[in-house]
């Protein structure tokens, strides 16, 4: 129908023999032909449209961080910058916006113009957000276009390298025989490490005390200090103290093994059907052309193939992996989702 439109707009400026020809065929009853020379013309004109014409990019793209230099995302937003940027033939520019767990940068980037330049560094911990925060500017799932994941983040059960416990099933069987005296360390309040272990409890019917700290550098100092009995931190986190000895990995959380600590075993062999994985992707404001959109998608799955990319992140303990927009869009809802459930089953109200 825009079609139609557009090629009779388009007739407006056209000369008078053109004119007469399509009001000829029209008065003979050639309503098909008058209708397929309108489709022809909008054919032919629709591409000298300036919003066509102009190739994208033309100009340099902001890439938003909601996360401060120097922090995950930054590393993360940092491996793909350059390439990015070679790829596109403009230049990416990092913009780190952080504050308010991500929020000031995720309503930042759903009020900008959906003109393709400006991007979203999108962290999975925008997911929980809506079960944290009692009043967004913005919807999750609806203000946003999707392009990509980059990688899966997942997290990793954690004791004191000393501990007893030496296997999931050691833990939850001691912590149902000790109800209330165990506890678990989080790197803050609603954090995607918080509701794991907020899921994990509810699931294998476990009563285990929540102590936050700020970040996972504190919470591991806590744990190998035995001020709490377990962490389940974000797996790049942890992978250091893990393989210095320092820590003993008992489970990732995922349905399966992570290629960054393969011989850890997924929580999901315990406790059937547990599954929690975060990521990092990028994002754009709502109404941006699914032409960008599409480009943006191809061009980042052509990087996250090349194997120094690949390596790059799982230095990080992130584990590559692209997707489709309306796949990843679906993984954002189905994460809304589960998140609110955990959240409300943990008593965890929105402010």
């Amino acid at each position: 129908m825009l079609t139609v439109v557009h090629g009779i707009a388009v007739l407006l400026s056209l000369g008078q023999e053109m004119k007469t020809f399509i009001s000829s065929m029209l008065e003979r009853g050639s309503l098909a032909r008058a209708f397929v020379a309108i489709i022809s013309i909008a054919g032919l004109w629709l591409p000298l449209s300036p919003a066509v014409a102009q190739a994208w990019p033309s100009r340099p793209i902001r890439l938003i961080v909601p996360y401060p230099a120097g922090g995950a995302a930054d590393l993360h937003a940092r491996i793909l910058q350059a390439p990015l940027s070679q790829l596109l033939g403009q230049q990416i520019v990092i913009e780190n916006k952080s504050g308010a767990g991500g929020i000031i940068a995720f309503e930042s980037v759903a009020r900008a113009p959906a003109d393709g330049y400006t991007l979203l560094f999108g962290a999975g911990a925008m997911t929980v957000a809506p079960s944290l925060y009692a009043k967004l500017s913005f919807d999750v799932v609806n203000d946003f276009e999707p392009i990509t994941t980059l990688v899966l983040l997942q997290n990793v059960l954690t004791v004191p390298a000393d501990s007893p416990l030496k296997s999931v099933p050691e833990l939850i069987a001691y912590a149902k025989s000790h109800p209330g005296k165990m506890t678990f360390a989080s790197s803050g309040v609603g954090a995607t490490p918080h509701l794991t272990v907020e899921l994990f409890k509810q699931m294998a019917g476990m009563n285990i005390v929540h102590v936050p700290y700020r970040g996972d550098t504190p919470a591991y100092l806590a744990l190998m200090s035995h001020q709490v009995d377990m962490f389940f931190s974000t797996l790049g986190g942890g992978v250091s103290y893990i393989r210095g000895g320092k820590v003993r990995a008992l489970a990732v959380s995922s349905q399966q093994r992570s290629p960054i600590l393969p011989e850890v075993p997924p929580l999901a062999d315990y406790v059937p059907g547990f599954n929690i994985v975060s990521w990092f992707g990028l994002l754009a404001p709502k109404g941006t052309p699914a032409g960008i959109v599409n480009k943006l998608n191809s061009a980042v799955r052509t990087l996250l193939a090349k194997p120094e990319i690949q390596k790059a992140y799982l230095d990080l303990g992130s584990e590559p992996s692209t997707d489709t927009p309306a796949e990843f869009r679906e993984l954002i809802r189905s994460n809304v989702k589960t998140f609110a459930a955990i959240a409300k089953a943990a008593n965890i109200k929105p402010e």
